[in-house]
């Protein structure tokens, strides 16, 4: 059995927290845990370090944690504020002498080719970020010789988008719905962070009692709650809405797992 370290980087929704323009009491906050960047995490496995997603706020996210290295990225969906941050690769790259291995299904991978498409051209700019593309299909990722990322397909409304699985931790964000064979690869996970974007319905997120009933199907010993929205409320608010063995994350949140 092998020992990880899964950082949260950012746990806000699209627009961060605080918010622009806005001055509810969420995004006035002074406590550091209301200071929500995009959602995104960095696993450290076997001296390796692999960040899901880089969102806008990948830059600052990287400097904050004071991330040396950086051995790949894997995406999630290709909306923006979970690939935005891609050209800041490229500091990695200079430092590494190599390309960045990034892991994504097709469709983000027609959505990088699109956004960035100045990295895939002919006509080679010098600085701009190298990057080789690894498709992910249904298969487990092998990212380490002993660390394996399962892909978890979920629904954020009529688009598909990835949660993985690492050893007894499952990371989901940007889920609606998840069909029950998906389910069936996250039983037994001791650490569930799961979306949960505020108390109110939503088109293409878990709200708070959606993202507590498929906790309870997963009984996990550990939930987190992620992609949270200025209009979920303060961080010492929201834990007084949850039972005690969930809680919601925030930036720098450091969690172990097992593989």
């Amino acid at each position: 059995m092998r020992k990880g370290t899964l950082t949260i980087l950012g746990s806000g929704t699209s627009q961060g927290v605080p918010v622009i323009a806005c001055s509810c009491n969420t995004c006035k906050s002074p406590d550091v845990k209301d200071k929500r960047t995009r959602s995104s995490v960095l696993v450290n496995a076997e001296d390796q370090n692999f960040v899901i997603d880089t969102g806008p706020d990948f830059r600052q996210q990287m400097l904050r944690e004071d991330v040396q290295f950086l051995n790949g990225v894997i995406f999630t969906h290709e909306h923006k504020d979970h690939i935005a941050g891609l050209d800041d690769v490229r500091a990695f790259n200079h430092k590494q002498g190599e390309s960045m291995k990034v892991y994504a299904s097709a469709s983000v991978d027609s959505a990088l080719k699109r956004e960035f498409h100045y990295i895939f051209s002919d006509e080679r700019y010098p600085g701009i970020p190298r990057i080789n593309i690894e498709l992910i299909e249904s298969s487990p990722i092998s990212l380490t010789k002993s660390l394996q990322f399962i892909p978890i397909q979920v629904n954020h409304y009529k688009m598909p988008v990835l949660g993985f699985r690492m050893g007894d931790l499952t990371y989901i964000t940007d889920a609606k719905t998840i069909d029950n064979k998906e389910v069936e690869k996250i039983k037994g996970t001791k650490t569930l962070i799961i979306n949960a974007l505020h108390i109110y319905p939503h088109i293409s997120h878990f709200n708070l009692d959606e993202a507590l009933a498929f906790i309870e199907i997963i009984q996990p010993e550990k939930a987190y709650l992620t992609h949270i929205s200025h209009l979920f409320g303060k961080h010492n608010e929201i834990i007084q809405l949850l039972p005690n063995h969930v809680q919601p994350a925030f930036d720098g949140l450091k969690l172990n797992f097992n593989y």
